[in-house]
């Protein structure tokens, strides 16, 4: 009998039954004794297209009851050497969005009091600013690995400074970062100006554009990233517009051009060995998506992050030998 908690499985109740938690884990009051906490943020009062992303964590839980506890590529049982559970959702003020960016902090600043690594089920991207900030009182600066169509790196949008395309922008000022390891890949799209991009770079940040990933795969970027990082503590967030609409339409600002699910998994598997200190997927939104498709996508990129934590060995499946 583990110590640890375990997912349900499809065996012992039927994937449509069971629990609504994070791959039907059993929930937990607190982060207390936990290694790792699911938390929601069902959030998107800073969105500026398509709303809905406040519908993000209840079905990210759902379209999860899919996900079994063995990563069958990369050999990662997260179970059997880490405490996880869903630990529920922070109760946003969804009538004030500033207000909220407040009690975001002080919730994942009591997480992060336990020793807890926080994995986040989103809600619109606003809500990284305020878990960066707390990032930075239990672990100082951190490097970040940005995944995203999008730079979110706005000063203001209709003259406010928390809105979902601000986010990065507010913890460079508040000091999260340490600009020479952040990292933003996949951006893409129509802008206004160079300087939606270059003021990243500008900042010493590496945006690796979507063009650049085109066609091939992303394994030799992430261990460029792995060395740029070293041991520093990072934090992961991705964005599911990502993804091209063809993998995951259900999202508020859709932009063409975007990474496939493999080149996804590719960078979250990439992340193996780095002193990961949270992540968070954010950008559901289901209303866009009957088919919980992109949900279900979500759900598997928070579990590959579970699998890549630090104390979880990475014991790679023994491939065919062939080549084709």
């Amino acid at each position: 009998m583990s110590v640890f908690n375990q997912p349900l499985g499809g065996n012992d109740m039927p994937r449509f039954g069971g629990p609504a938690t994070m791959m039907r884990l059993p929930a937990a009051e607190t982060a207390a004794g936990l290694d790792v906490a699911f938390i929601g943020v069902p959030m998107d009062h800073g969105t500026s297209n398509r709303s809905g992303t406040r519908l993000g964590p209840r079905q990210i839980r759902d379209e999860s009851r899919m996900l079994r506890p063995f990563n069958m590529a990369t050999g990662a049982a997260p179970f059997e050497h880490l405490q996880v559970a869903d630990i529920g959702d922070v109760p946003v003020n969804t009538f004030d969005l500033k207000k909220t960016v407040d009690i975001i902090t002080a919730h994942y600043r009591g997480v992060l009091a336990h020793g807890a690594k926080p994995l986040t089920l989103g809600g619109d991207h606003t809500l990284t600013w305020p878990i960066l900030r707390a990032m930075k009182e239990k672990h100082g600066p951190v490097a970040l690995i940005h995944i995203d169509a999008h730079a979110d790196i706005n000063d203001t949008m209709f003259g406010e400074t928390v809105a979902h395309g601000c986010p990065f922008r507010r913890a460079w000022e508040d000091g999260c970062l340490i600009n020479d390891k952040v990292f933003q890949i996949g951006l893409r799209g129509t802008g206004y100006s160079p300087d939606d991009f270059d003021w990243a770079r500008d900042k010493g940040w590496t945006v690796v554009q979507a063009e650049e990933c085109w066609g091939k795969s992303l394994a030799g970027l992430m261990a460029q990233v792995r060395e740029r990082i070293g041991d520093a503590p990072v934090y992961i967030t991705y964005d599911i517009d990502s993804l091209d609409p063809a993998f995951a339409p259900g999202t508020g600002t859709v932009e063409v051009g975007g990474l496939s699910t493999w080149q996804a998994l590719e960078i979250i598997r990439g992340c193996a060995g780095l002193n990961i200190v949270g992540g968070d997927l954010v950008e559901v939104s289901p209303p866009y998506d009957t088919t919980g498709n992109t949900a279900l996508i979500g759900a598997n990129l928070l579990y590959e992050m579970l699998c890549v934590m630090p104390g979880v060995p990475q014991k790679p499946s023994r491939w065919s030998g062939l080549v084709f």
